[in-house]
């Protein structure tokens, strides 16, 4: 498999956040983000992301390695909180720079911007409100976009609206295991309801100013498998689908949510106000799909409601990364094909896929020789779907230095490059010089 197997124009790039990656949480007049203040809590025993990978202060050297690797795009997130201290009011100058410098050193090597608006770091000032669970969000969000939008828009032509909003909202809302750590289907159904309306909202206002910007959203997914197939555990599997795969997207394309395979969550009507089923949607440009691994589903009387459970891929003998996920070519190929199917779907970009696995020292290079045969199968997968008539666009890897990978702390690397977190020292793994070399022109 070479390059030259893809598409002329298909888009290679890397991925990151700014929380995962920025450091720099308390200088320059930014304002505390919810995952500053969840990761600062004494409870919290992962770590933090107040220094992360030091971009904040690297990102030159940061963005030259990726010019080095032959990838032609870089997606990076804005930190809502460094833009506004508050969440809204008066704009920071300093933080504002410093997004105007990350896009021109970028531009300067021949990288591609693309900007994630809202990659989970919603700013704390705005939590003490409501966060997500409260409808103001929709002004405040509107307020964010406007302002970045009418900023960077003319350097800037490829935006994301949201990052994984099950992610966000499921873990942070409802399971509580991500900030900023509510629980309850009173808190998941209104932050639901609400980023749903912003998704489309941000949507909206990245088209008025910026005619000729290309813009999408991105969403996790998973493919998901019953146990077997007694009926109970088929049904334990649609529900799981509609859930993590059907949830966020389909309002978006005008279906409403898919309720009839989720009848108990039929109560978010009750957040809906008149107008929501249009402000709901939004014609975008192409969605970003995130897969990392598979699910094997089962009949369980709890959680209510979703009457269904996973069976942890450590139980079931299979190969799984660092965090216990199982690694599963074969369901990015399902996932594209399940997502070309929407009519609403023009393009699809696969804005994240990587893994985390244990790397080695070998002869002075950082030998990760299994994360290079992980890039290869998916990579089959994709042109697969490409064979298949599918639109997918690009792939942007996940990610470029080993980060701060939320509750997890530092111990996941994903990188394509070791960081040394004491030292901040970057070192090139086996798999960037792979990259370097199948990337290349040459």
């Amino acid at each position: 498999m070479k390059r030259k197997d893809f598409p002329k124009k298909f888009e290679w790039g890397i991925a990151s956040s700014a929380y995962q990656t920025e450091g720099a949480w308390n200088i320059d007049e930014k304002g505390p983000s919810i995952w500053d203040t969840f990761t600062n809590a004494k409870n919290f025993t992962e770590g933090n992301g107040n220094t992360a990978t030091d971009f904040y202060h690297s990102y030159k050297e940061d963005i030259l390695k990726i010019k080095d690797l032959n990838l032609s795009s870089f997606r990076f997130s804005i930190s809502w909180s460094r833009i506004f201290p508050d969440g809204i009011g008066a704009p920071n100058p300093k933080g504002v720079a410093f997004y105007h410098a990350v896009i021109a050193t970028c531009l300067e090597h021949k990288i591609t911007p693309w900007v994630t608006l809202y990659h989970w770091d919603l700013p704390q000032k705005l939590e003490e409100k409501g966060g997500w669970t409260n409808r103001e969000i929709l002004h405040w969000f509107a307020h964010y976009v406007e302002f970045c939008s009418l900023e960077y828009g003319d350097k800037v032509k490829n935006w994301m609206v949201l990052n994984e909003p099950m992610s966000y909202v499921g873990l942070g809302y409802f399971l509580g295991e991500h900030a900023p750590g509510k629980t309850g289907l009173q808190n998941f159904l209104p932050a639901a309801h609400h980023t749903v309306l912003c998704q489309a909202i941000g949507g909206k206002i990245l088209r008025k100013n910026n005619k000729n910007a290309c813009i999408g959203t991105t969403f996790s997914c998973s493919q998901v498998t019953p146990k077997n197939i007694l009926r109970r555990n088929l049904n334990a599997a649609k529900r799981l689908d509609a859930l993590l795969n059907r949830f966020f997207i389909e309002p978006a394309l005008g279906l409403g949510y898919p309720t009839e395979s989720l009848p108990g969550l039929k109560k978010i009507e009750k957040y809906f106000k008149p107008g929501d089923e249009e402000l709901m949607q939004f014609d975008f440009d192409f969605i970003g799909i995130q897969y990392y691994f598979r699910i094997v589903a089962h009949y369980s009387l709890f959680p209510p409601i979703l009457f269904a459970k996973e069976i942890p891929a450590t139980k079931r003998n299979v190969k799984t990364n660092t965090m216990g996920m199982e690694i599963y070519h074969k369901g990015l190929y399902k996932m594209l094909k399940k997502f070309s199917k929407y009519k609403g779907v023009k393009n699809i970009y696969i804005t994240e896929a990587g893994t985390c696995l244990e790397d080695s020292l070998k002869n002075g290079t950082i030998n990760d020789k299994e994360r290079i045969k992980y890039f290869k199968k998916n990579f089959k997968q994709v042109l697969k779907a490409i064979d298949k008539g599918i639109k997918v666009k690009g792939y942007f890897i996940w990610t470029l230095v080993d980060n701060f990978e939320w509750a997890e702390g530092t111990k996941p690397r994903f990188g394509i490059i070791h960081n040394d977190f004491k030292t901040q020292e970057r070192r090139f793994k086996r798999s960037a010089l792979w990259f370097q070399k199948f990337l290349s022109k040459d």
